[in-house]
């Protein structure tokens, strides 16, 4: 195995470890395992942040937040993928769904058209952050906190200092 890729996997397992001894709760104990959500007997993924459907294939449904937004990332299977994953490295070909929180308003979503594709090193932190590791055939939920997202800045649609749901839906890496 080459060195690179070494280095490729020992980052994205790092990375997992220490994402998963996050909380999103300042510590309390979660109401289900961790990275699982709670999942509801229709099959979709419900947390105490948002439910999210999780029919594969289609465009997701998400209920409004409610609550405080967390201030910490948050990362959540909704359906757990089997093919290649993604490392830090990946180009990733996926289809995406972004709500803002405070309006609870979808504000962009590439189901309407093709899927989008680019670089994982070149997109927001929250996504840098919270998409290695997920393999293709997977949909996970991501709320990146302002810091994590588009800061006081904004960025077109983005209000300055919004928390963004995404539920993204990993087809391909290279």
């Amino acid at each position: 195995m080459k060195p690179s890729r070494i280095i490729v996997i020992l980052s994205s397992l790092t990375l997992l470890i220490s994402l998963s001894a996050c909380t999103t709760d300042g510590g309390a104990p979660s109401d289900g395992p961790k990275g699982q959500g709670n999942q509801s007997t229709g099959g979709n993924l419900s947390n105490k942040y948002v439910e999210v459907s999780a029919e594969a294939g289609v465009a997701p449904t998400i209920s409004s937040p409610s609550g405080t937004p967390p201030t910490t990332l948050v990362t959540e299977d909704v359906i757990v993928g089997s093919g290649k994953v993604a490392g830090a490295d990946s180009t990733l070909t996926v289809h995406y769904t972004l709500m803002a929180w405070s309006t609870g308003e979808i504000v962009e979503s590439s189901w309407s058209g093709e899927p989008a594709q680019f670089p994982l090193s070149g997109v927001i932190l929250g996504w840098q952050q919270g998409i290695p590791g997920m393999a293709v055939g997977g949909r996970r939920l991501l709320v990146i906190p302002p810091d994590l997202g588009y800061g006081a800045a904004g960025g077109g649609p983005i209000a300055p200092n919004e928390t963004l749901i995404f539920v993204v839906d990993l087809i391909d890496v290279a």
